[in-house]
């Protein structure tokens, strides 16, 4: 074996490998992915999970470390969950948000008529308050995504940047 990456498998967390899928279980719930690529094989050593690949290739090599990284974000998440926090940001108008099902709307954005929208991805718990969105889950992919999709949904286009800074922003990950 040339690329060896272990993870710890933290207490509390148990992990099956069934067939190509990962599935992690823990306290906060259960996460699957699959994990099929050629030439990397991923075994399960008592508290372990091992990734590796006989290959040099750079692409392959990457993809054992691109695993390790998913597969210790799936037992934080079923352990400890992540949260990202945003601030939303305003000189004039002030921006309202309302949660609506799966979608958060973004009305009054610098003084417009017509409402934006972020979409919340499933799995994701949000929590709005007057200046502050909380965004909370297990899967780290999908909270990011969820935050990336809010930050997005506020872009200013056609207007200075260093004058007009309003919009929700990233300003806490964990």
């Amino acid at each position: 074996m040339v690329t060896v990456r272990k993870v710890r498998i933290p207490d509390g967390v148990k992990v099956h490998l069934d067939g190509t899928t990962l599935k992690v279980t823990g306290p906060k719930g259960q996460l699957e992915r699959n994990i099929r690529f050629p030439q990397v094989t991923i075994n399960i050593d008592g508290k372990e999970v091992v990734i590796a690949t006989e290959s040099r290739k750079k692409e392959i090599t990457a993809m054992v470390g691109t695993f390790e990284a998913h597969t210790k974000n799936m037992c934080r998440g079923v352990l400890d969950g992540f949260e990202y926090r945003m601030k939303v940001v305003y000189s004039h108008f002030p921006i309202q948000l309302k949660l609506l099902g799966n979608k958060l709307e973004i009305s009054n954005f610098l003084g417009e008529k017509k409402a934006r929208y972020a979409k919340i991805e499933p799995g994701v718990s949000t929590n709005v308050a007057s200046d502050e969105v909380v965004l909370t889950g297990i899967n780290r992919e999908l909270v990011g995504t969820t935050a990336a999709n809010i930050e997005h949904a506020t872009h200013i286009r056609n207007r200075d940047p260093r004058i007009f800074q309003d919009g929700i922003y990233i300003v806490q990950r964990g």
